[in-house]
């Protein structure tokens, strides 16, 4: 009677053990959960960044392609003196917003470069995040496989005993 005693302590202590290492593994896997939709966001974020990166890139271009066409356009007006000094003030001005405009582009850009290495260096915390939490289910996994084989050697004596 003291042995059934003895044993059924033992299988309701290792029952509880596998009911908190079950806990522990759903809380475990529900984090893995969160940790896959958080990095999931960051990706769609690095898109749109890249995305944006292109468009200030394709501004850019267009901004060189405008200032190229002024340029011309002074060429060309050289041959009268008084539309010259008028077409070079004007040609002036919009030289200057142009330029003001490629300053801007340019600090947008910087900007969006910054956005991505900070991207990238929080997905490498996420990565890293997620090969701990890896690690640690397959030590729970471990855990709960030596819990199941030592209840199995207890029922099996159990089985064998009585």
């Amino acid at each position: 009677m003291k042995k059934v005693k003895y044993f059924e302590n033992k299988s309701m202590n290792s029952e509880v053990e596998i009911e908190e290492a079950d806990k522990n593994l759903r809380e475990t896997t529900k984090m893995a959960s969160d940790n896959e939709q958080k990095l999931d966001e960051m990706t769609r974020k690095c898109g749109v960044q890249e995305e944006e990166l292109k468009r200030a890139n394709e501004r850019a271009d267009l901004a060189a392609t405008k200032l190229k066409a002024v340029e011309d356009e002074l060429e060309a007006v050289g041959e009268n003196m008084k539309q010259l000094e008028i077409s070079a003030e004007k040609a002036q001005e919009r030289e200057e917003k142009l330029q003001d405009k490629i300053l801007q582009l340019m600090d947008r850009f910087k900007i969006a470069e910054a956005r991505y290495e900070y991207g990238e260096m929080n997905i490498t915390k996420l990565n890293h995040r997620i090969d701990d939490i890896e690690d640690e289910i397959y030590r729970e996994k471990l855990k709960i496989k030596k819990v199941s084989d030592e209840l199995n050697d207890t029922f099996d004596d159990m089985l064998e005993n009585y």
